[in-house]
């Protein structure tokens, strides 16, 4: 049966860019995820035919041979004029230029790649963990729930049934690579039955199908420090997924952002807070409450004659300073507020106000402006 064309499986066209063809693969690897489809075979196949027509698709130089070859680019059996990349999918079209390079120049250059059947390091993993203005100024631990790869319990890590053990590769004899001669050229690719591993199992572990690993959600302790900014990221070593092989495990990077507050802005290690101030209270003068980061309050004085965007720093009561028993400062701007839902009396008693100081410069910001444009006029009419 012939196999379907990659650009097809994507649903783009052959002349699609890097980012096109990136979207397309997302939305259908998400769509026919075996985990959004338990049990359907068909899902499951589409998702792998997804993977692999990207995984060549997304390369330059796979896509290049597969534009001008098709699937036969990926298939053994190509004359040397016909640059025969042999390997199948995995081994592909990197097992073609480069295995005949190492072939011919690797010597040369320090000898060939070897098999690549050590261990291999986990893959790392990130988590998004939001936290409120007050926990990143306090600090907080916390405990997450990670979902990741761990070692599998029934054949601790080996991939094979208890008792079984691991054997030497029959098609490459163990050496990870096997070797094929196309025209003048003697190439050298990773063995597509051990995949370069050298070893097969001829007994998988029934839990986690020869993996070695299983699927576990991993319950963490995390330690906030008092400070930390938005956008700051926290690296936990070892806690990412199990490697293969017995490698190493890939680290956990927590990604912390902080959640905008109702009341403060942050800047820094310096909190910003707008006051509304009754309009006599600003005229006045007077003292008031505001609230601090750290849950106290404080008492401002509000001199008489106060302006919206007049601003009263308070030292020592912003955030605390990342890895540091100092705290920034914290800002109070005043936004003077003109009374609404007069009544009768309080309507006269501004208009008795207006009146009595028609005599004396009570509003100096305003008379300063109309005088400018009472000479603006007169400057035109000129």
């Amino acid at each position: 049966m012939a196999k379907q064309d990659f650009y097809e499986i994507l649903g783009v066209s052959r002349s699609a860019s890097a980012e096109e063809l990136k979207r397309a693969y997302r939305k259908l690897a998400m769509q026919y995820h075996p985990d959004r489809n338990p049990g359907d075979k068909a899902a499951e196949q589409k998702f792998k035919d997804i993977n692999e027509a990207y995984e060549v698709l997304k390369d330059e130089q796979k896509r290049a041979a597969y534009d001008r070859y098709g699937h036969a680019a990926f298939e053994q059996g190509r004359g040397p004029g016909d640059f025969g990349f042999a390997g199948g999918f995995a081994g592909g079209f990197a097992g073609g230029f480069a295995d005949i390079f190492d072939e011919m120049f690797g010597e040369f250059m320090g000898g060939r790649r070897g098999a690549q059947s050590g261990p291999t390091r986990g893959n790392d993993l990130r988590y998004n963990l939001e936290i409120t203005l007050e926990e990143s100024f306090r600090g907080k631990q916390t405990t997450i729930r990670v979902p990741t790869l761990v070692v599998c319990d029934s054949c601790r890590g080996t991939g094979a049934e208890a008792g079984a053990q691991p054997i030497a590769c029959p098609a490459c004899r163990g050496r990870g690579r096997i070797r094929a001669q196309q025209g003048f050229f003697t190439i050298e690719r990773t063995c597509p039955s051990c995949q370069g591993i050298g070893r097969v199992i001829e007994r998988p572990c029934r839990s986690c199908g020869g993996q070695g690993r299983v699927r576990r959600e991993k319950t963490l302790s995390v330690n906030i420090p008092p400070g930390v900014e938005d956008g700051t990221r926290i690296r936990l070593a070892g806690e990412g997924e199990v490697g293969v092989r017995g490698g190493s495990p890939g680290d956990l990077y927590i990604f912390v952002s902080v959640a905008p507050h109702p009341i403060f802005q942050r800047d820094g290690a310096n909190i910003h807070c707008r006051v509304p101030l009754p309009i006599t209270t600003a005229a006045l003068g007077g003292v008031i409450e505001v609230p601090t980061v750290d849950g106290t309050r404080t008492r401002v004085t509000v001199p008489p004659g106060t302006q919206t965007g007049h601003q009263f720093r308070l030292k020592g009561k912003g955030m605390t300073i990342l890895r540091s028993t100092a705290r920034g400062d914290m800002f109070i701007e005043a936004v003077v507020e003109t009374p609404v839902n007069l009544t009768k009396r309080q309507q006269e008693l501004l208009r008795e106000f207006e009146k009595a100081g028609e005599s004396r410069r009570t509003h100096p910001e305003s008379e300063g402006f109309f005088a400018r444009v009472k000479e603006f006029f007169e400057d035109l009419r000129e």
